[in-house]
Parts: C-alpha cells; structure tokens; sequence
C-alpha cells in the first residue's frame, strides 16, 4: 500500500489516460468540453495526490524504494509531478476553448497530452538511464503528434517534421552518450555511475578501472542531448518552429511541462551520475560549458526575439530565453550555497510554468477563428476594447519580464541571488542575466504598448476576443498563482529547498 501511494500521482495520469482513450474510442462523438474536463481534474488529482505523499513524506512511507534506481519517488519527483501536471492541466483547459474554435475538434489530443505528462513525470522520478531513455521518448512521441495536429497546414506539418527528426536524433545522441558510459563504468544507475567516476583514480583489486576518455566523451553526448531538450542556443532550432506551427495549447505544453521535465532530467544526471568534485569543477568539468551555454542562450534569443513581428513566435524566443536563465542556476549547483541553486530553479520553473501558460492563454483568448491576433498589430487596441482580455495578457507579460510583485521578479532574483552568493560566486553571470532581463523587457512591454497605446492602421484586420469559459478558468487560476507567488514568495521557495536532488 505504501508503494501504491508514493507512486499515486503517476498512476492517477496513466489510468485516467487510459480510460480518456477508451472513453474517446468508444463513445460516439464526446464532446470536446467533457474530454477537456477530464484531462484537467485528472491531472488536476495527480498534482493534489502529489502534495499528499510530499505532506506525508517520501522518505516515511513503507516500500517507497522497491522501484529504485528506476524510478524515485523522492520530493524531488514529487516537486516536478506538481508542475507538470499542474501545466499540463491548464493546456487541457486552454485546449477546450481553441480545439473546437478553430475547428480542430478530434478526442485524440487529450489522450497524447495525458501520456506526454506520463513521459515526463517518468523522466523526473528517473534514476536510471534507461528509464530516463523510456520516459524521454514517451513524452516526445506524443508531443511530436500534438505539434503536427493541424493536419491541413503546411506549417503545423513542417514543424512536426522538424521537431521530430532533430528530436530522434537529439534523442540518439543521448543514448549513444548513456551506452560509453555504461561501457566505461559498468552501470546504467545514476548514483553507481556517479560512484565510479568518483573512484575513477582508486585501483581496486578485481575491479575494472573506469575508462576516462570514454566518461568524457559520454559526458559530451549526454550533454548534448540535455541542452537540446531544455532547447538552449546552439540547439534551439526547432524551437520558434514547433512553438508557431502548433496549436496554441500544444505550445503551452511544450513550454511549461516539457521544459520543466528537462530541467528535472538535467539537474539527476549532472549532479548525481556527474556530482564528483573533478566532474563538477570549474576547471574541468561541466559547469563552464553550462555557463557559457546559458550566457549564449540569453542573448541570443533575447535578441532575436526583439526582432519577430509575431507574438507567438516572440513568446517561443522568449521561452529560449527563460531556459538560459534557469542554466545560470544550474551553473551555480557547484558552488558552497548549491542547495540554495537547486532550490530556486525549482521555484523559477513553478513560476515561469504559470506565467507562460497564462500569457499563451491570453493570446489565445484575445483571438477567434478568422479574427486571430498572431502579430502585434493585430493587438493594436486591444486594451480599449476589450479591457477583459488584455488585463490577464499584461500581468503575465510583466511577471515575465521580472517586473515586481509578480512571481516572476522573485524567480529572476532568486536564481541572481544564488549565483552571486556562493562561495566567490557567479557575479559576471549574474550581472549578464541582469543586463539580459532589460533587453527582454523591451518585447514584453513592446505588447502592451500595442495594447493600450496604438489603434489599428485603416483597413487592418482587428483580433476579436473568443468566448471560453475553461480558457477564463485557466487564465484565473493563473493570475491567482501569479500573484500569490508574487506577494508570499517565501512559502513555496521553502518548500522548493525541501526537494534537492542529492537528498
């Protein structure tokens, strides 16, 4: 019974995805709103039963490591199954106005987001790197599926092809990594392969040295394959692509649940199978190439993202952006205060996941079919005439340009904060993230500038709010979160500090 409930948020999702199939394949011709609703108050039960076992605790309940290394059910995962599923519930709710608004009214998108969430709460809770390998795949088969949904489009198609060719092979790359270093370390677990390669220099009677040139090299393509999957510059590629081509919903996905998994993925591997004092040095290790990584990320999509005429593609740079952000966190683990570094990357992702799925949201509500608002003229004005809309847009925008008391603001100051106060600290990266954030506010506030401050030129087309009411629910739970992370930052970052990858 113990095993059953650390593992219940998990299995809330898997059998309401099952039975979301069934009842999909069997039923008529549901409705689009049931299927909606389903999906949200599943993965709605799955991020509650997920606060549940972490008010028990992992650590207290009987039997809770008979699934170990495969897959940790610690307050790590449990952290990580709350935001996903808390994302993939409000892109389930975003999905019951836009699916049927736009004429894309097929069942089969609840059940892939459902098992996308599958995926990526597997690939939080793994220990090992074959079920890392399953639940990776798990979640980006579905998200390949969803990218592609709007079938008469060209550009849905071609984003689909894009990101699933990059992503097999990102996905390759990965395991090609996690095969040498299997080969040169005997394990496939996190914490054996992290044993090993702390040993690395120890002759021990009957033992197999570990091969260094193959660790590095394995390092190199695991890292790879990483830093796709969180989408950081030079690997972004597929990003604005896949962001612009899909249902709006399918990008909120994207955006939140499936970038959080691979932070989650990131933080086990490089801080446990990578965690040594040599792997994990400034010198030799990961964190510059982390480093430089997230200072290239930052720039680069903030710059590009101040030059796109479409919001959607603008809010997919700026999603590119967030993660450079988050790698300054990661870069800051190897520091005295690394506790504090995991601690606010948690507390980044719970409110970037909140603010992007609210932003994308209001795009989505700011615009009917025939009448959608795509660039910024289309929003010319919005704010005037339909003041209902663009309040909810404005919010999300500032929280994430880290203007305060938006949770935003505290998630930027918490990672800057980590990086600057940790044993000699990262000032030079914090003050580039600083510098950074500046440039990023320009495209945010850009948006509402059009909002309240422009009219549209004659005879350009004029966006008109649609009528949802599950698209108004997700953006009011949105704004709650928003603003109550934003005014009682310090619960949920306590909380964030009770769930540290190394235990």
């Amino acid at each position: 019974m113990g095993l059953l409930f650390a593992t219940s948020p998990l299995l809330i999702v898997t059998l309401g995805a099952l039975l979301l199939m069934l009842a999909e394949a069997f039923t008529k011709k549901p409705s689009e709103g049931d299927l909606a609703l389903g999906t949200a108050v599943t993965l709605l039960a799955g991020a509650s039963t997920s606060i549940a076992v972490w008010m028990v605790g992992p650590e207290n309940i009987d039997g809770v490591s008979a699934l170990a290394p495969y897959l940790l059910t610690d307050r790590f995962a449990m952290f990580f199954d709350f935001v996903i599923c808390l994302g993939g519930a409000l892109a389930a709710l975003l999905a019951g106005g836009y699916l049927p608004e736009h004429g894309l009214e097929r069942g089969e998108f609840y059940p892939l987001l459902m098992f996308s969430s599958v995926g990526a709460m597997v690939l939080a809770g793994a220990g090992d790197l074959l079920s890392l390998f399953i639940g990776l795949e798990t979640m980006s088969l579905g998200v390949y599926a969803m990218t592609g949904f709007r079938r008469g489009s060209r550009r849905s198609t071609e984003a689909a092809m894009k990101y699933f060719l990059l992503g097999s092979f990102a996905a390759a790359v990965l395991l090609y990594g996690g095969a040498l270093l299997y080969g040169a370390t005997g394990h496939t677990d996190l914490v054996g392969i992290g044993q090993r390669i702390a040993s690395a220099g120890t002759i021990v009677k009957g033992v197999t040295p570990v091969s260094l040139p193959l660790v590095i090299v394995g390092l190199m393509l695991v890292l790879v394959g990483l830093v796709f999957k969180v989408s950081a510059v030079p690997f972004h590629m597929w990003t604005p692509d896949a962001y612009e081509g899909a249902p709006t919903p399918a990008t909120t996905f994207m955006a939140v649940a499936v970038k959080s998994a691979a932070f989650a993925m990131m933080l086990r591997v490089l801080l446990i199978a990578f965690g040594d004092p040599d792997s994990a040095s400034w010198g030799a290790g990961w964190p510059p190439v982390i480093a430089g990584l997230a200072v290239l990320t930052m720039t680069v999509a903030n710059v590009i993202a101040g030059r796109q005429e479409s919001v959607k593609r603008m809010l997919a740079y700026s999603s590119i952006a967030h993660a450079g952000y988050v790698l300054i966190g990661v870069a800051a683990t190897i520091r005295q205060n690394g506790h504090e570094a995991e601690g606010a990357i948690l507390f980044y992702l719970l409110t970037y996941t909140v603010s992007t799925a609210g932003a994308f949201g209001a795009l989505i509500l700011c615009g009917r079919k025939g009448a959608e608002a795509t660039s910024y003229e289309d929003l010319a004005g919005v704010g005037r005439r339909h003041p209902g809309a663009a309040l909810p847009f404005a919010l999300f925008l500032l929280s994430l340009a880290g203007v305060p008391p938006a949770a935003g603001f505290f998630g930027k100051f918490y990672i800057f904060r980590a990086a600057i106060y940790g044993g000699g600290g990262f000032y030079w990266l914090a003050v580039i993230g600083l510098l950074n954030s500046v440039v990023g506010a320009y495209y945010y506030l850009r948006v509402i500038v059009y909002m309240y401050m422009r009219e549209p030129a004659p005879g350009a087309p004029i966006a008109v709010p649609m009528r949802s009411a599950y698209v108004a629910f997700a953006l009011l739970a949105c704004a709650l979160l928003v603003l109550g992370l934003g005014l009682f930052p310090g619960t949920m970052l306590d909380i964030a500090l009770h769930a540290p990858v190394r235990g």
